[in-house]
């Protein structure tokens, strides 16, 4: 996977090379780095979620231009930015596009059954579905291929590929299918945690690499997902039926239906961003030097 080779990956890496000295000084400087870093990693969702919050405040009701055609607008222009600073690859891009179609096809769908919809126009549609809605998709796409790259990823008990695409088709096709057929997601939740149990993911924040079991990396990147689409809902990008009346917060069962969405999103993510294996001379040297 080609890397881009970006000022902040400079910047970053003058970071990482930074010794703030033991004990408590060492501690705080890696809490504050793993904070930028992941702030750095969600960049796209972060200004379109932005986006949302500063036009539901501010934007003009009498503006020659629709509010979600702005947005939409503007995620392109966010996108052109991502490429043009090298904040991302064009193989990372590639499959953030493929994300972003995913996403739309199943807004198309549950727009059209009434499980969510767009109260404002918009010139800039597909159906019932504002073109931006397909970028919100994307800004998860996104955080995920780099803060594999960021963290300089590695895994170990890392389930066959193979299991982990038919889980991902599985989850898609329940999306739809629990319209008719009993409402699966309970099975993909236990079909996660199988082919998941072992699985550590090494991210490396400072000079070293640390781990956490995978599946409790899924259900944070969830978590705050959740706490964003609240944000997004109080900024009316989409609301749902009981958001009709007045605000409310997001039910805690749309978490677990992020915490599936966003399984296939990391999944797509494999296609660019390689699954290493940790090199344990390498990581023991690591922890010498420490």
């Amino acid at each position: 996977m080609s890397r881009p080779h970006s000022r902040f990956a400079q910047f970053r890496r003058r970071l990482e090379a930074f010794d703030p000295g033991p004990g408590w000084r060492l501690w705080l400087y890696e809490f504050l780095l793993f904070g930028f870093k992941q702030a750095w990693a969600c960049l796209f969702g972060a200004l379109l979620l932005l986006l949302l919050l500063a036009t539901h405040l501010f934007y003009p009701d009498d503006a020659p231009l629709h509010r979600y055609d702005f947005l939409t607008l503007a995620a392109i222009a966010i996108q052109i930015g991502m490429l043009s600073f090298r904040l991302e690859t064009w193989g990372e891009a590639k499959v953030i596009l493929i994300f972003h179609v995913v996403g739309t096809v199943m807004e198309l769908f549950k727009t059209a059954v009434g499980s969510w919809g767009y109260p404002e126009a918009s010139v800039l549609h597909i159906g019932a579905v504002p073109l931006f809605s397909g970028f919100m998709y994307a800004s998860v796409g996104s955080y995920i291929a780099r803060v594999w790259r960021i963290f300089d990823f590695h895994f170990t008990h890392y389930p066959p590929r193979w299991a982990t695409w038919i889980l991902a088709a599985a989850i898609y096709v329940n999306f739809f299918a629990h319209h008719w057929l009993p409402d699966m997601r309970y099975v993909m939740f236990l079909g996660t945690a199988l082919l998941f149990w072992r699985t550590r993911v090494y991210f490396r924040n400072w000079q070293t690499h640390r781990w956490m079991p995978l599946l409790i990396g899924f259900g944070l990147v969830a978590l705050f997902i959740w706490f964003a689409e609240n944000l997004a809902t109080f900024a009316n990008a989409w609301n749902y039926p009981d958001q009709k009346s007045g605000w409310r917060m997001v039910g805690l069962a749309k978490y677990g239906s992020w915490y599936l969405l966003m399984l296939i999103s990391f999944v797509l993510v494999t296609l660019v961003s390689p699954i290493f294996v940790p090199d344990r001379d390498v990581f023991e040297l690591e922890k010498n030097l420490r």
